[in-house]
């Protein structure tokens, strides 16, 4: 039998497209089939579901292109069960899993194996890049061709930069053979080597071993040369310094590859977020200065940023509550995605539509994926949501297994009401 869902009474938002308007959509075996004012409770087929949004929105479901899950190796911080049970709650319908998981995900039997776990737990769609090196030690080129026919998206060595520029060069030349996106942990390795926090008057006063923001832009620039030298597609992970953006705007300008992501801490907290030693705070690049902070949300404006990730990064409540030098860094950030990213519409910075597309269509686009859309044969992926209510990120309220983010007891505006992946609805607000 058909499966039918209509969702009605929406305000229909689409960034893709810019529809911002009134109407509903139906979905008919996990496909859209019609989107519009026509699809209303009196239009829709005999048997189908019909949920009422009550005015709220209905976009696109969010696509995060740079979540850690933990599985395998890692369960006891997140797992894919876990993992998408926090992203259905954010209103994401599509995670990417980075490949620093035990084993790595180096092989195409761990491709593999995401993608069966993922079918085994049918809540949203996961996917995953490859490790750009064996065992992420920066030195020999996994098999990319082959893991990518097996699904992986991109390449990348995850938390990890690939410090050897010949490395970088023969990645970027042999990906070009079938268009694959390369992925870079964009800081420079020596100049960050047992720093903790942002060089500068903070880590003085801590006395905590800085990284100057100038390794975050000596990388990139060097990739950049390596990109003009080979053509190859290069993607620079959460990007958190004015000098960097400088670099990336330039060669956007240039008409080469370039694309790059950040994500919430860096345009929502400086480096003052982690006060007197705070943990919870501490992660990878570190939080910036205010300047660097005004500066990602200059160019989330602009579009020299192309996509907000959530950087979401399960720690275990014995790895954060050590000595700050000693604590791993990351912060879990499926469920506060997209409050916090609407804080750049309320601020002023940006349009609605213009936020939700770095959160929907243009992730999609950068790894080839055809979702983060509203339109007829589209996966029935949808978010409902009020951006207007008013609330505070509750982290007891997580459904990670993880609790670690500095943003419990925030303010914001906007939550999720409903969830639906593939016509089914796999959360719906309490």
């Amino acid at each position: 039998m058909t499966r039918r869902t209509a969702l009605v009474n929406a305000r229909l938002l689409d960034p893709a497209t810019r529809l911002d308007a009134p109407g509903g959509i139906l979905i008919e075996d996990g496909r859209i089939a019609a989107i519009g004012p026509e699809v209303t409770a009196g239009s829709a087929p005999e048997g189908a579901a019909v949920i009422d949004c009550e005015g709220a929105c209905a976009a696109p479901g969010l696509v995060d292109m740079r979540v850690q899950l933990g599985e395998p190796g890692g369960e006891h911080k997140e797992t894919i069960d876990s993992g998408s049970l926090a992203a259905a709650a954010g209103g994401v319908t599509a995670v990417v899993a980075l490949p620093n998981t035990s084993p790595v995900i180096d092989d195409v039997n761990v491709v593999e194996f995401i993608a069966r776990r993922a079918r085994e737990v049918r809540r949203v769609k996961v996917f995953a890049y490859g490790a750009l090196t064996r065992g992420l030690k920066g030195e020999q080129l996994t098999e990319l061709g082959m893991l990518k026919d097996a699904g992986a998206l991109a390449f990348t060595d995850g938390l990890r930069a690939v410090s050897s520029a010949r490395v970088m060069r023969r990645a970027l030349s042999y990906a070009q053979a079938f268009d694959a996106l390369i992925v870079q942990h964009p800081e420079e390795p020596e100049l960050a080597r047992g720093g903790v926090v942002t060089e500068g008057e903070i880590a003085t006063r801590l006395g905590l071993p800085g990284i100057p923001a100038a390794a975050e832009a000596m990388m990139i620039d060097r990739d950049l040369r390596l990109v003009a030298l080979t053509g190859g597609r290069y993607h620079a992970a959460h990007v958190t310094t004015a000098g960097a953006l400088v670099l990336i705007r330039r060669a956007k300008r240039e008409g080469w590859r370039v694309t790059c992501d950040t994500a919430p801490h860096y345009f929502a907290l400086n480096e003052t977020a982690i006060g007197d030693y705070r943990t919870f705070g501490k992660v990878s690049p570190p939080l910036r200065s205010e300047v660097d902070r005004r500066a990602v949300v200059e160019a989330l404006a602009d579009g020299t940023i192309d996509a907000i990730a959530s950087d979401h990064d399960p720690q275990d409540q014995e790895s954060k509550r050590l000595p700050f030098g000693d604590a791993e860094p990351g912060i879990v950030g499926l469920e506060s995605l997209l409050p916090l990213s609407l804080e750049l519409y309320h601020n002023g910075h940006m349009a609605l539509l213009d936020v939700l597309e770095k959160l929907t269509s243009a992730p999609a686009d950068l790894l080839g994926l055809p979702l983060g859309r509203l339109a007829p044969g589209r996966a029935g992926d949808v978010v409902v949501f009020d951006p207007d209510i008013p609330g505070r990120i509750e982290v007891d309220a997580f459904r990670s297994k993880s609790r670690n983010s500095p943003f419990d007891r925030r303010p914001v505006q906007g939550r999720v009401l409903r969830t639906v992946v593939d016509g089914r609805t796999v959360f719906e607000a309490g």
